[in-house]
């Protein structure tokens, strides 16, 4: 007799596995990329393909059906090629073989497997790096350059902005040591490493520039348009955004060849994940450089196309807006969802704890996003979030949102 959270893990789990069957299927992201892309970018002990493998890609199909025959929801409809290795035996991890292959229950390397001769190389010669913001991702993505050995400029409004990031990563330096991993020699190093500059003229040697400002168009039209102008031929220009689309702020250059995305995850210095994310017109050297420059940071690069969500976000929003509309219906309290999540797929956290932490206005903002984007009648906004969100429950920041932090 199947339990209530098994009941509550499937009703949320399979549609986000037929999402991510069918953003492999349509080649927008590589097998692995769209597993390593869940797993650090949100810490999911297993990728959705891998996951699908070890339930049985035969249990999702049918639970899929099911829950299609009963919804008509084309988001519950099993995805195409679901059907078909399922058609063909290739059920998972118990037939040897599914999205991956099996020897003894282990994932062995199969045609899709990348080989070391696979692995991107720099394309473009990079030693001067510059960012501009001086928030906390912008400060995070400053670290990251600086503590791989490279010269950040980095670009605010004043001098106290400046001085704030130099203190945030004075202080997470401090906190390594504190805990046993670097020493004053490795800081100083570090902080030897950074300059900050109020004027963007000061871009103009760097061989790259990371923008983390404000997730507003026109702001980083303006701002693409000026670092074209200022920043020396050959200069790779990047966005950090996670909702907007990269072609925009290439469309405001010059050089739309050497536009592209590196949409870091916060906080920067500790998640592993950057999606490299490309334009149609995003050259193929760029696009390769900058994925070899995330490993030589220590980053997991997985490579997307510049549409909404890209891969995590379009994956992740959808599961916990089905999550609010599980609790619509009933009979399930947030409390019970979010413990079965945590039972029954081992998450760190359950759906709303991870909307209060993520913050509701950002969460609904991306899942209108995603609903403009893909059109389906699925996507569209849970009532309650909207609701939660025009009554000012943003989550832990303001104290209370799902969930009472008060």
């Amino acid at each position: 007799m199947t339990s209530t959270n098994e009941q509550i893990s499937a009703t949320l789990v399979y549609p986000y596995l037929n999402h991510a069957v069918r953003m492999y299927e349509e080649k927008y992201a590589s097998r692995a990329d769209v597993d390593a892309g869940m797993r650090f970018g949100c810490g999911y002990p297993a990728g959705p393909l891998a996951a699908a493998d070890a339930i049985g890609l035969d249990v999702v199909r049918d639970a899929l059906a099911a829950r299609f025959a009963e919804s008509g929801d084309p988001l519950h409809r099993p995805a195409e090629l679901l059907e078909r290795l399922v058609g063909e035996g290739r059920t998972g991890v118990a037939a040897g073989r599914g999205f991956y292959t099996y020897a003894d229950g282990e994932a062995v390397a199969d045609d899709e497997t990348p080989s070391a001769d696979d692995a991107p190389q720099l394309r473009h010669d990079v030693s001067r790096v510059g960012v501009v913001g001086t928030g906390t991702m912008a400060a995070g993505i400053v670290e990251v350059f600086a503590k791989a050995g490279y010269d950040v400029v980095f670009v605010g409004r004043s001098d106290d902005k400046l001085a704030g990031v130099v203190r945030t990563i004075t202080k997470n330096q401090d906190r390594a040591i504190a805990k046993g991993r670097g020493d004053e020699a490795t800081k100083e190093a570090v902080l030897g490493r950074l300059t900050g500059a109020t004027s963007r003229e000061a871009l103009a040697d760097v061989d790259l520039v990371v923008e983390a400002i404000a997730e507003d168009l026109t702001i980083k039209r303006e701002l693409f348009a000026d670092l074209d102008r200022i920043c020396k031929p050959g200069a790779i220009l990047a966005t950090t955004t996670s909702s907007l689309p990269i072609r925009e702020c290439a469309a405001a250059t010059a050089r739309p060849e050497a536009v592209i995305g590196m949409h870091f995850f916060n906080p920067a210095t500790v998640m592993k994940l950057v999606e490299v994310v490309t334009t149609a017109e995003t050259a193929p050297e760029v696009d390769e450089t900058v994925r070899a420059l995330c490993a030589r940071t220590g980053k997991v690069a997985v490579s997307c196309g510049d549409r909404a969500g890209f891969i995590v976000n379009a994956l992740l929003f959808p599961y916990l807006n089905d999550a609010v509309k599980l609790s619509e219906q009933g009979p399930h309290s947030l409390t019970e969802i979010d413990a079965a999540i945590k039972e029954q797929v081992k998450l760190p956290m359950g759906p709303f704890e991870l909307l209060d932490v993520v913050g509701n206005d950002v969460s609904l903002a991306i899942q209108q996003e995603l609903h403009a984007e893909f059109g389906e009648p699925g996507l569209a906004p849970a009532v309650t979030l909207e609701k939660v969100v025009a009554e000012g429950r943003l989550g832990r920041k303001t104290g209370a949102g799902f969930h009472d932090y008060a």
